[in-house]
C-alpha cells in the first residue's frame, strides 16, 4: 500500500486536498502540520490509515523525527509532497531582512531538509514520488512578492537538478505550479501589519496587500480539483516534468515563456558572439 508523506497539512489547503485524495485511492497518509489539533476531526473519520504528526518544517530535528515516525509507522514513505510554504510581501529594497531569511527558511530550505530526510529510504526501495509545490511566481516574479518569488524559483532550479540525480534510482520528481487558488492562504493578510521598511514604496505595498484581501475567498482555483489534476499527471505512463494549476496561472506562464522565447532569439547573435572565434 503506498504511503503519502504531506506537509503544510492547514485546513483548507493543498495539503488537506491530497490527503483527501490519497485516501480516496486506499492509501496511507501521514499529514504533518504546525498545529495538528486542527486536524483531530479530520483524522477521526480515517482511523489508522491516516497518522497526523506536529511539525514545524523549520525545525531540522523535528523533520527528522517526523519522517522516522512516518516510517516507523507505515513501514516506508513512497509519496512526498512538499506542500508548507506561505508568502511575506513588500518590496524587494524595502521588506525586513528577518522576513527575507523567514522567507527562505520556510519555502526552500525547509524542502531541501525534508527531501535529506526522506531520500534515503526512496532509494533503498529504489522507488518514489518527490511532489514540489511551487508556484506560478517561480516561473514569473510577482511584484511585491520579490522573495516568495526567489525562493520558489529557488525550488524550481533545486527540482530540476534532483529531477535528474534520482532518475537512476526509479524516483520520479514533479514540480506543481498554482496560480490563484481558494485556499486560507490569503486570509492572514488583513491581520499582518505593514513591516515596510522604505517609505517611498509604501503606497505599492499597501496596494498588493489591499488586493490580496480583496481576492480571498474569491481565487478561482480549486484545490481539490487541481490535486486530482496532479494525480493524473502521475499515473501516465510519461509523467510531465512540472504542471501549471489553473487557466490564470497557464496564460500567464505561457506569457512569459513566449516573451523569453521571442527575447532569446532577437539577441541570438550576441549570444553566439560571446564565444571565442570559430577554431581559436
Amino acid at each position: 500500500m503506498t504511503t503519502w508523506f504531506i506537509t503544510g497539512g492547514t485546513p483548507g489547503g493543498f495539503g488537506i486536498a491530497y490527503a483527501d485524495a490519497a485516501l480516496e485511492r486506499g492509501d496511507n497518509v501521514v499529514l504533518t502540520a504546525r498545529r495538528p489539533k486542527l486536524l483531530t476531526d479530520w483524522a477521526a473519520h480515517h482511523g489508522d490509515r491516516v497518522l497526523v504528526l506536529p511539525l514545524d518544517v523549520t525545525d531540522t530535528e523535528q523533520i527528522r523525527d517526523a519522517v522516522r515516525m512516518a516510517e516507523d509507522h507505515f513501514g516506508g514513505i513512497d509519496v512526498l509532497v512538499n506542500n508548507a510554504g506561505r508568502g511575506w510581501y513588500g518590496s524587494v529594497e524595502g521588506t525586513p531582512e528577518s522576513d527575507v531569511r523567514r522567507s527562505f527558511e520556510l519555502n526552500f530550505f525547509s524542502v531541501t531538509e525534508i527531501l535529506r530526510a526522506v531520500l534515503p529510504g526512496m532509494r533503498a526501495r529504489r522507488s518514489g514520488w518527490i511532489v514540489n509545490m511551487s508556484s506560478v511566481a517561480g516561473l514569473r516574479g510577482v511584484p511585491g512578492f520579490g522573495y516568495y518569488s526567489a525562493a520558489k524559483f529557488a525550488v524550481e532550479g533545486l527540482t530540476e537538478a534532483l529531477r535528474e540525480e534520482l532518475a537512476p534510482f526509479g524516483i520520479h520528481v514533479l514540480a506543481v505550479e498554482p496560480g490563484a487558488f481558494r485556499t486560507h492562504a490569503y486570509a492572514s493578510f488583513s491581520d499582518e501589519s505593514l513591516s515596510e521598511s522604505v517609505s517611498a514604496y509604501l503606497p505599492f505595498v499597501e496596494s498588493v496587500r489591499a488586493a490580496m484581501i480583496d481576492q480571498d475567498g474569491h481565487q478561482p482555483g480549486d484545490p481539490r480539483r487541481g490535486v486530482r489534476a496532479v494525480l493524473d499527471a502521475m499515473d501516465q505512463e510519461k509523467p510531465p516534468r512540472r504542471i501549471v494549476l489553473g487557466a490564470a496561472g497557464y496564460d500567464a506562464v505561457r506569457e512569459q515563456l513566449e516573451g523569453m522565447i521571442g527575447e532569446l532569439r532577437a539577441y541570438e547573435g550576441a549570444s553566439r558572439g560571446a564565444d571565442f572565434p570559430s577554431g581559436r
